[in-house]
C-alpha cells in the first residue's frame, strides 16, 4: 500500500487542514468572500466529495469543478457522427464506456447498440486494433476520447496500424487539450478564480511547464496535484500559501510521479502523428482555439473522417439539451444541486447531461457521494 496509506494518514490531514484553517485567516477568506479554487481533473473532483474534503476544509475556501471531464465537453454534433459511423454496415465501432451513454441530439451509442449497430466497449485502442486484426473484412473504428492523458495510447496505435498496414482500422479522433480552455476561462470578465488545481494524469504526460501562462500572464497560482486526500489537502495549502506571500508560480505537489518536463516518448508519438485543429467545439462551453487534436496528412489512411467523409466544420454544434446546465456548472457558475434537471430529468439512470454520465463528471461526484439527499431535499 506504499503511496496510498500514507496519503490518508487521519493525523496527518489534521495537520494539514489546520495549516489551511491558518493560512486562510491570514488573507482574510470567510464563507462570504471565500478563495476560489478550480479543480480541473474530473479525478479531483471525485476524490474531494469521496473523501468529504469540501466540508473539512476551511470555510473560506470553495472549490470550483472545472471541464476535467474530456467525455462531458463532447459536443453532441461529435456524438451524432460516431452515432452514424457505428450504424454504417460492415463497422465495428469501439470505443471506451463512458462515452456510450453520452447524448447526442438523436441517440447515445448505447441506443444505438440496442438498435442493433455493431458497438463494443474497449479498455484500449490496442484492443480495437486487435479486433481489426481478426476481422479483416470489417472497418474497425475507435472512438479516440480524452485529453494528453490517453492522446499516447491512440498516437501509438496508429502508428502500429501504420507499420502493419490494417487499413481497415481507423480512429475517429475527437482528443482535446487542457491548457486551451483553462485560458478562455481565464480570459472570461465573468470568472471569479483565485488559483488552480492542477491535473495530475495529463501532467504526467507534459510535464508542468504548459501552465506557465496561468502564473505568468494572469498571475494566478497553480499547483499540480496528485489524488489521495493529502494530496489534494498539501495542494490546498500551497496554493493559499502563495497567495499569502504575494506570489503566483507553477509547483509541482504530485512529484513523485509528474515529471517537470514529462514524458518524453509520448510527446513524440503525439507530435508524429496529432496536429492541432484551428479550433474544437466544446458542449457548454463553446469553440476554443487550437484546443482539438487531429490525426496527420501521413496518417490519414487510418483518419476515420478521411475514411467516412466527416470532416470537422467550425462552429459544430456545442448546445446542450433543453434545460441542461452542464456549462454552467464545467465553468463554476453553478454547482450540480442548482441544476433543475438535477436528480429529476437527469439522474444516473436517465442522465440529461454529459456530467451525469461520466465516471469523472461532477454531476456524477455529487450524486455518488451525497448529491443524491441534496436532490431530495
Amino acid at each position: 500500500m506504499r503511496y496510498a496509506t500514507e496519503f490518508r494518514d487521519p493525523a496527518a490531514a489534521r495537520a494539514v487542514l489546520a495549516a489551511i484553517a491558518r493560512t486562510a485567516d491570514r488573507i482574510g477568506a470567510t464563507r462570504a468572500r471565500p478563495v476560489r479554487l478550480m479543480e480541473i481533473c474530473g479525478g479531483h473532483t471525485h476524490a474531494i466529495f469521496r473523501y468529504g474534503l469540501d466540508t473539512l476544509v476551511h470555510e473560506g475556501v470553495e472549490f470550483i469543478h472545472g471541464p476535467g471531464c474530456p467525455v462531458c465537453v463532447l459536443p453532441m454534433s461529435r456524438v451524432d457522427e460516431a452515432v452514424a459511423i457505428a450504424e454504417r454496415p460492415g463497422v465495428i465501432f469501439t470505443t471506451f464506456g463512458d462515452a456510450m451513454r453520452v447524448p447526442g441530439t438523436r441517440r447515445s451509442l448505447m441506443q444505438a447498440k440496442a438498435a442493433g449497430a455493431d458497438i463494443r466497449m474497449v479498455y484500449s485502442p490496442l484492443d480495437a486494433l486487435e479486433l481489426a486484426r481478426r476481422n479483416p473484412a470489417r472497418d474497425v473504428v475507435f472512438f479516440g476520447l480524452g485529453f494528453e492523458t490517453t492522446t499516447p495510447s491512440t498516437a501509438l496505435t496508429i502508428q502500429q496500424a501504420a507499420r502493419e498496414g490494417l487499413g481497415n482500422f481507423s480512429v475517429f479522433c475527437n482528443h482535446i487539450t487542457v491548457p486551451e480552455p483553462i485560458r478562455a476561462l481565464l480570459d472570461d470578465p465573468d470568472m471569479i478564480l483565485d488559483g488552480f488545481i492542477g491535473p495530475g494524469h495529463v501532467s504526467m504526460v507534459i510535464g508542468i511547464h504548459p501552465y506557465d501562462f496561468i502564473a505568468r500572464d494572469y498571475r494566478k497560482p497553480i499547483v499540480v496535484a496528485g489524488f489521495e486526500p493529502l494530496d489534494l489537502l498539501q495542494s490546498v495549502l500551497m496554493v493559499l500559501t502563495q497567495i499569502a506571500e504575494g506570489r503566483a508560480a507553477v509547483e509541482n505537489q504530485y512529484a513523485r510521479v509528474v515529471p517537470e518536463h514529462g514524458n518524453r516518448a509520448s510527446l513524440a508519438a503525439i507530435a508524429d502523428v496529432y496536429e492541432r485543429r484551428p479550433s474544437f467545439a466544446w458542449r457548454g462551453l463553446g469553440e476554443i482555439d487550437a484546443s482539438g487534436l487531429r490525426i496527420r496528412e501521413a496518417y490519414r489512411a487510418w483518419d476515420a473522417e478521411e475514411k467516412f467523409g466527416l470532416g470537422y466544420a467550425a462552429g459544430a454544434r456545442a448546445d446542450e439539451p433543453e434545460g441542461c446546465a452542464c456549462g454552467a456548472v464545467m465553468t463554476g457558475r453553478m454547482k450540480p444541486p442548482a441544476c433543475p434537471q438535477f436528480g429529476r430529468g437527469c439522474t444516473p439512470e436517465t442522465p440529461l447531461g454529459a456530467l451525469m454520465v461520466s465516471s469523472e463528471g461532477a454531476c456524477a461526484a455529487y450524486w455518488h457521494y451525497g448529491g443524491a439527499r441534496a436532490a431530495a431535499g
